[in-house]
């Protein structure tokens, strides 16, 4: 395939040869890497590979909420505050219920971010397990202009209202074995969709690369009905309009 691909999700740091998965996605067609962070650590990461890789990994910044702790949210909030102006969104940032960590301090860490997203005009990548409705309200709430809710496998009521917003939804590899992923998908415009991996995350106990965006590509082709080349374009597109990578 002549198009380049983005693969708009990416744990490059956790992968564990960051250099290898590069080369082999460069290899498969994907030009561009937004990788994302989840904490201190992982974001100070995923900037020096951002260094290493001009042009092909682009930094997006977050707190992640698995990495909330209540002694660390300022010191998170802190750095975000002095380098998010480096980085292509603010992410992954969110709200997860599925976890021990209360709703109160969450929302509270999300809200805060949401401020820092709007202050520095920045694009959001949501994550929002067993919270779609709620992450999605103080998105709008907040009046950001810019937000991907990441692997939305969410209620179709709360999907239409965030496609009324003009907000996007990424597709994974998960398209192929997920009912309500698939019809999120589905239901959502090509022109608010994004491609991702989220590798290094495992699909039916594979473990993901960035590579295996044409996965997500492939399926996505045809669960649209079109040509893998138009499904490329578009989501290529879609994808240097969102963050900005030219």
């Amino acid at each position: 395939m002549n198009l380049p691909l983005i693969d708009t999700h990416v744990h490059l740091d956790e992968i564990s040869d960051p250099e290898e998965a590069i080369l082999a996605a460069k290899k498969a067609g994907v030009a561009g890497i937004v990788a994302v962070g989840m904490d201190i650590t992982s974001n100070e990461k995923i900037l020096t590979f951002s260094e290493q890789y001009p042009g092909v990994v682009f930094p997006a910044l977050g707190y992640h909420p698995w990495k909330i702790t209540i002694s660390g949210i300022r010191n998170n909030l802190d750095f975000l505050h002095r380098h998010l102006d480096q980085a292509v969104a603010l992410g992954e940032v969110g709200l997860d219920f599925k976890i021990s960590i209360p709703r109160e301090i969450q929302e509270g860490t999300f809200g805060d971010l949401m401020e820092l997203a709007w202050e520095k005009n920045k694009p959001v990548i949501v994550h929002s397990r067993l919270s779609h409705e709620e992450t999605f309200e103080m998105v709008r709430k907040h009046n950001l202009k810019k937000a991907v809710f990441h692997w939305y496998s969410g209620p179709m009521a709360i999907l239409k209202e965030l496609l009324l917003m003009g907000y996007y939804i990424s597709a994974t590899p998960a398209l192929i074995y997920s009912p309500r992923h698939r019809e999120a998908v589905t239901a959502a415009p090509l022109k608010q969709i994004l491609i991702e991996t989220d590798a290094p995350t495992a699909y039916q106990g594979v473990i993901s690369t960035p590579a295996q965006v044409l996965q997500t590509l492939t399926e996505l082709s045809r669960i649209k009905g079109i040509e893998i080349e138009e499904a490329a374009m578009k989501t290529t597109q879609n994808a240097r309009d969102f963050f900005g990578i030219v």
